[in-house]
């Protein structure tokens, strides 16, 4: 996972996200359906690409997780589905797919908790990415009275330690859980997580002073870069715009710029959960989750 940053940060403002290709449409073309919050690995050249699907709220909301592969990168077929039900929750957000030194696959799921304005974050273990649909999953960051740890980021870095970075709502005002910072944890086997502290948060004054969301982590020219969701006021919740952060400390990272890095051309603009995948010679595979004209989201995905 390496390049050069500047390279890489110029080249995704200048992404046609009208042109790029759809992995998958949300269930219905309204606003609160999402297709979206993708996560992807690439072994022995298939791309294998795990994300969240949506109704609004009342009516499913985050009903599963979806496991697909593609030789080409464009065009997926699933091969593995999780839903809400499996895990004892509301609904399920966006998952993290990971695949170990030794072959095995995880995926960790988010869940919210019924009733609360809760969430934790389980892992499902496999020997095959088709595996995970029959998974008995565990909980490895659980939910607390204060704090709802979700949609998390796993990277195993070149100290050979997992790290992990998760959004993180406080509960302390029940009027405002939209709020978000991204925090930090560590392990050795990424199954056990040690949190060490706020890895990002927000900015006053800025455009993403409500909350921030780590999306995905590379290492680019011995430094972390980092893609993030942001949002200003409450009203921009799920419509969040993405920035970018550095840092050489996987525990404090430092976002960026006086306006977002990338937004949707369709009110109200939401473009979120970027992920990057590196691929040979260079180049990257980019998805996000953009806003389309109906008001719903799909999941896209171009090569820069």
């Amino acid at each position: 996972m390496t390049s050069q940053p500047s390279s890489l940060l110029d080249a995704l403002p200048a992404v046609d996200w009208e042109g790029a290709a759809v992995v998958a449409t949300p269930p219905e073309p309204r606003a609160g359906s999402w297709a979206g919050g993708p996560s992807a690995q690439l072994v022995d050249g298939t791309t294998w690409l795990a994300y969240r699907l949506r109704k609004p709220v009342g009516e499913g909301r985050g009903f599963a997780n979806v496991v697909a592969r593609s030789s080409g990168g464009d065009a997926y077929e699933p091969v593995a589905e999780v839903r809400r039900e499996s895990f004892g929750g509301d609904s399920l957000e966006r998952p993290a797919l990971v695949v170990t030194p030794e072959g095995g696959w995880r995926l960790y799921v988010s869940v919210a908790l019924p009733g609360t304005k809760a969430w934790r974050v389980d892992l499902l273990e496999a020997s095959s990415p088709e595996g995970l649909a029959t998974a008995v999953p565990r909980t490895v960051l659980p939910a607390t009275e204060l704090a709802a740890p979700k949609d998390p980021v796993v990277r195993l870095l070149p100290d050979r330690r997992w790290h992990l970075w998760a959004s993180v709502h406080p509960l302390d005002d029940p009027l405002a859980t939209d709020r978000m910072t991204t925090e930090h944890a560590v392990s050795d086997d990424g199954v056990s997580w040690a949190w060490t502290g706020t890895a990002l948060a927000p900015r006053a004054g800025t455009w993403e002073e409500r909350g921030v969301r780590v999306s995905t982590v590379v290492v680019a020219d011995d430094q972390l870069v980092a893609l993030y969701d942001g949002r200003a006021t409450e009203l921009e919740d799920w419509e969040e715009r993405t920035g970018v952060a550095f840092g050489k400390d996987p525990e404090q990272l430092q976002a960026v710029g006086d306006l977002p890095l990338l937004s949707s051309v369709h009110p109200p603009h939401g473009l979120r959960y970027v992920e990057l995948l590196a691929l040979p010679e260079g180049r990257w595979r980019v998805f996000a989750e953009v806003t389309r004209p109906d008001g719903s989201h799909d999941l896209r995905t171009t090569v820069l």
